[in-house]
């Protein structure tokens, strides 16, 4: 087990927690991580790129000029792939499909070790509430600098609040999930980690 501030909005120590070393202070497994992240970035991949061969290109039906006599290399279509408007030769096609899978237990692993390394990193940030008592997204501007935080922020919840949801949506360097939607790739690309105190028990009750 090991402990760590629980702060309030104006960045002052309230008290202490201690938090489960099996999910906030394991040895993080790097392999497992990457695994993670190149399966969340996989997975947004929609294929939908695609190229026209040259049998989909337009035009290109007839023969651009006899076969000898003209001096020049002989040509069957202006839409031959080395033609300008030609047909992209062995281009992609939408068939591709980029999603990956990963078992229950490894993408626990994976989260585990993303939250050991806030941990072990000093970038992570327990709260003992956060209300607002409006959606003013100064007032939400104004606790991060009591927190002394910047650059990309995760804010982890227990409960969504509307006050918290409107302060914080025009934020462009802050994204605030609920304590069942955390992810490793969210947690991998935020630069500090702000979680309340009832969304840390949360999360300790679903990786147990």
């Amino acid at each position: 087990m090991s402990k760590i501030n629980v702060l309030n909005v104006k960045g002052e120590k309230v008290k202490d927690i201690t938090l489960n070393k099996e999910i906030w202070n394991i040895e993080p497994n790097d392999v497992v991580l990457y695994d993670a992240i190149m399966l969340a970035q996989s997975n947004v991949r929609q294929g939908t790129h695609a190229v026209k061969s040259r049998a989909e290109v337009s035009g290109g039906g007839r023969k651009p000029w006899k076969q000898k006599g003209t001096g020049r290399a002989r040509q069957g279509s202006t839409r031959a792939p080395h033609w300008y408007h030609g047909g992209v030769a062995f281009g992609p096609q939408t068939e591709k499909n980029y999603t990956k899978k990963m078992n229950r237990k490894e993408r626990r692993l994976a989260l585990k070790s993303a939250l050991s390394y806030k941990v072990l990193d000093n970038e992570l940030i327990v709260l003992d509430s956060l209300n607002l008592e409006t959606s003013k997204t100064k007032e939400m501007k104004d606790i991060l600098a009591n927190l002394k935080v910047d650059r990309n922020i995760l804010i982890v919840v227990d409960e969504l609040d509307d006050n918290v949801v409107l302060a914080s949506r025009n934020l462009n360097n802050v994204l605030l999930l609920s304590a069942d939607e955390i992810n490793t790739m969210d947690v991998v690309s935020a630069h500090a980690l702000i979680a309340t105190e009832g969304a840390i028990k949360s999360v300790e009750e679903a990786l147990k």
